[in-house]
């Protein structure tokens, strides 16, 4: 028997060691290329670099103008994620805490929304934010909010089944009122549902492309997605400093995701069991 259970952990490493490798593949080719010049990413994408050369971190630090664009993303993904949490754990309180069958449709019907896809509405929805003048970032950040609270309430709703109506009687009962109680007593008891939203909607807003190339047309807001699309011309590709680019980009959610990995395990089993 344990020596079953032996082979059955070493074929589960085995197993996720590849699965583990084959994702990382991606970024590695990327790691390296970024060091080097553009006719030896052509020459050979898969060898190491023969002459290393650190000169395309500067430049396509400078030409993606990397500080404009990481704050453009940082304050479009924080205000959206913060928005996202805030409207979709309020409503997935509401929707937990009464047992109406009004409750019941309206909470099927957010989840449904999740099966439309954001291609088939994106050229109405822009032309009609367009028509009253909220594109570029607020419109970006309401759009960000309207695709992502489905989800959202699905994982919070889940979660609160899970938590007891006894802690929101013992705060009334304490003279809390109804806002006070989610706040202060309900909301923390779903800390790694909120860290999962986190992840979820951040890395996705973080790394979006079609949509704020969409909704984004002011010089100054452009996104860091929007910056390193640049480097792909009509004729030509500047490899070298499109690939740095996309190390620079994805390097802040990659570190956030590692800083709060070990909830979103947690998060997603509490949102869809309970």
């Amino acid at each position: 028997m344990k020596t079953k259970r032996n082979l059955h952990f070493i074929l589960v490493a085995i197993i996720g060691i590849a699965v583990s490798l084959v994702w990382l593949y991606p970024f590695l080719l990327i790691f390296i290329n970024s060091f080097k010049s553009r006719s030896e990413i052509l020459t050979n994408v898969i060898n190491l670099p023969k002459n290393p050369t650190f000169v395309n971190y500067p430049t396509a630090f400078r030409q993606m103008n990397y500080w404009g664009s990481f704050l453009n993303s940082l304050i479009i993904t924080v205000i959206s994620v913060v928005l996202i949490i805030l409207f979709s754990a309020m409503a997935a309180y509401a929707l937990s805490r009464n047992d109406s069958k009004l409750s019941k449709i309206l909470y099927f019907v957010c989840g449904s929304t999740m099966l439309i896809p954001f291609q088939s509405v994106m050229i109405p929805l822009v032309g009609m934010f367009g028509s009253v003048g909220m594109l570029n970032r607020t419109g970006l950040i309401i759009m960000n909010i309207g695709f992502s609270v489905s989800m959202s309430i699905f994982l919070y709703y889940g979660s609160l089944r899970g938590v007891s109506i006894s802690l929101d009687e013992a705060a009334y009962i304490d003279g809390a009122s109804y806002f006070k109680t989610f706040f202060k007593v309900i909301l923390p008891t779903l800390r790694s549902t909120t860290v999962t939203v986190i992840i979820l909607n951040g890395m996705k807003i973080w790394n979006d492309y079609l949509l704020p190339s969409l909704v984004v047309n002011k010089d100054g807001m452009f996104t860091l997605p929007l910056e390193i699309y640049y480097f792909f011309g009509q004729y030509t590709t500047q490899w070298e400093l499109a690939l740095t680019g996309l190390l620079l980009a994805i390097v802040p959610i990659i570190l956030l995701y590692i800083f709060l990995q070990q909830y979103i395990v947690q998060g997603i089993a509490e949102g869809a069991i309970k």
